[in-house]
């Protein structure tokens, strides 16, 4: 009899929801993780004495209003997560100071709309109501396992509904690049330069298939749900999804990498740590990337073309600060405002991940800076703020600079000195609308794609989703071609993370999916 029911590689989002889910099916798991710390990319640290921040993700909307939450609510808030938000998740900050706010109040948004160009606050209802009659549809497909007997039910109800060209019809519409959304439903550049960015988070370009749905996606989640986060640091997500596995005879080892997932007659059996030491188990899951799994913990020569053609997308840029005082905005309102992206617009958005795809710094980057205190004051001492910066384009590789002011190295590797020096462009930007914020600088700290990749194995090259989320790769054929419910061609292994199908963020969902598989 097997030491374990379930080996799990790795402690992200993904690794910890099964772990839990299946801890309380009754199944004995243990999660091994090489780093000190648990939690892939949720951690909590501080900044400087009295501030603490979030240096990765932070944002919980996808948690809040996915299948994993609604499973582990009860036993989260008994273990301390509390979430909090402002009534403001979202925002957009011009050039020229003027603003478009985006609330949880659909009669406040709608007139917003409207107020930067008449019209455009009707198309909006429209669009988001449009999203909301298809929302069974739509969340079923992206958090649904997608070879299961489930979605194939759920695709013959709509067709018989919608009759097979409504359905087809309705799938093709989901394909609207963010452009072509914004651009065919406002007016104003103000109001699609609010929902330009959005795609970012998705690692979809304004261009790209799909950003268009994303960008419905995202704003019918945010006016549900608003931007939450976690009552003093996402690291208590953490805690407390240890603690369900724990009090349920699991266990989680940390500074425990493994080193190769043991094989036997198809079969996985269990996993082998670096340190020599062997722990059986009736099955594993592995949240890892694709090359990390079938070119490292097992020896799949027959994968050797399927991870050539395996893509990993533009890199992220992270930048973090704490201020002795709050920031003076030049633009009034902006104070509750949790995720406000600094950008020229639509235009700009492009730009700057154009040319981030080609290895350029980008010359104007896309900023989504965050406000954490504005949800949690305990993050900073009082009358004092922390400010979360994502730039969701940066180049992996650099091979240059497209402004032509930052010297870039030979090699296009990540140097701290050309870290520093991008941050630098990027708090130019930021000191035009927030004339203290040099002033207020207790500390500051800058997080290249190198040193993401250095924190977390995961993000190659500093790519937070695991892989280029384009369309090819994407729903039923995430991460290969002949991908299906996770599995891997293995017996008794499946593959998990943001690499797998639904995808990155902090859902939980492919560790969720797994996890109802297998109780």
């Amino acid at each position: 009899m097997a030491a374990l029911d379930y080996a799990i590689v790795g402690s992200g989002i993904n690794a910890l929801t099964a772990g839990a889910l299946l801890a309380k099916a009754g199944k004995r798991v243990t999660l091994f993780e090489r780093e000190d710390q648990a939690g892939g990319c949720i951690r909590t640290e501080t900044l400087a004495p009295g501030y603490i921040y979030d240096p990765l993700a932070t944002t919980f909307v996808l948690w809040v209003t996915g299948g994993a939450h609604a499973a582990l609510a009860e036993d989260l808030a008994r273990h301390g997560v509390e979430f909090c938000a402002t009534d403001t998740p979202t925002g957009v900050l011009l050039p020229d100071g003027r603003a478009q706010l985006f609330t949880m109040n659909r009669a406040a948004n709608v007139a917003a709309f409207n107020a930067a160009f008449a019209g455009d606050g009707a198309q909006l209802g429209r669009d988001l109501d449009g999203f909301a009659a298809d929302a069974g549809l739509m969340f079923g497909l992206m958090g649904g396992e997608p070879w299961s007997g489930k979605t194939a039910r759920l695709l013959g109800k709509e067709a018989w509904r919608r009759g097979a060209r409504g359905l087809a019809a309705r799938m093709g519409q989901a394909l609207q690049p963010m452009r072509g959304w914004l651009e065919s439903s406002f007016k104003s550049e103000l109001n699609r330069a609010l929902w330009a960015p959005w795609g970012l988070h998705a690692g979809l370009p304004p261009e790209a298939a799909f950003s268009g749905q994303m960008g419905q996606v995202i704003g019918f989640a945010l006016e549900a749900a608003g931007a939450p986060i976690i009552k003093g640091g996402a690291s208590g997500i953490v805690r407390a999804l240890t603690a369900i596995i724990t009090e349920n005879g699991g266990a989680l080892r940390t500074g425990a990498e493994v080193g190769r997932i043991n094989v036997k007659n198809g079969r996985a059996t269990g996993v082998t740590l670096l340190s020599g030491e062997e722990i059986a188990a009736g099955g594993v899951l592995a949240s890892v990337t694709p090359h990390a799994l079938f070119d490292g913990l097992i020896d799949a020569p027959e994968r050797k073309d399927d991870l050539r053609k395996y893509r990993y997308g533009r890199g992220n840029f992270q930048l973090h600060y704490a201020l002795n005082e709050l920031p003076a905005w030049t633009t009034e309102g902006l104070d509750d405002v949790q995720l406000l992206h600094l950008t020229p617009g639509l235009d700009g958005v492009s730009n700057a991940s154009n040319e981030a795809e080609r290895g350029m710094l980008p010359e104007v980057p896309t900023i989504c800076l965050g406000q954490p205190c504005a949800a949690d004051p305990s993050r900073a001492p009082e009358g004092c703020a922390t400010l979360w910066l994502q730039m969701p384009d940066a180049p992996r590789v650099v091979k240059g600079d497209a402004a032509g002011h930052i010297d870039t190295p030979a090699d296009g590797s990540w140097t701290p000195e050309l870290r520093e020096a991008f941050a630098d462009r990027i708090e130019d930007i930021l000191v035009r609308h927030i004339p203290n914020l040099r002033q207020a600088t207790v500390a500051r700290r800058a997080i290249s794609p190198a040193d993401l990749e250095a924190m977390n194995a995961n993000l190659v090259g500093g790519d937070p989703y695991g892989g280029a989320c384009t369309l090819d790769p994407f729903f039923a054929f995430w991460p290969l071609a002949d991908s299906t419910r996770h599995d891997t061609g293995i017996k008794g292994l499946w593959q998990i993370g943001a690499s797998t199908h639904p995808g990155p963020g902090l859902s939980g969902g492919s560790g969720f999916l797994v996890a109802q598989e297998l109780s």
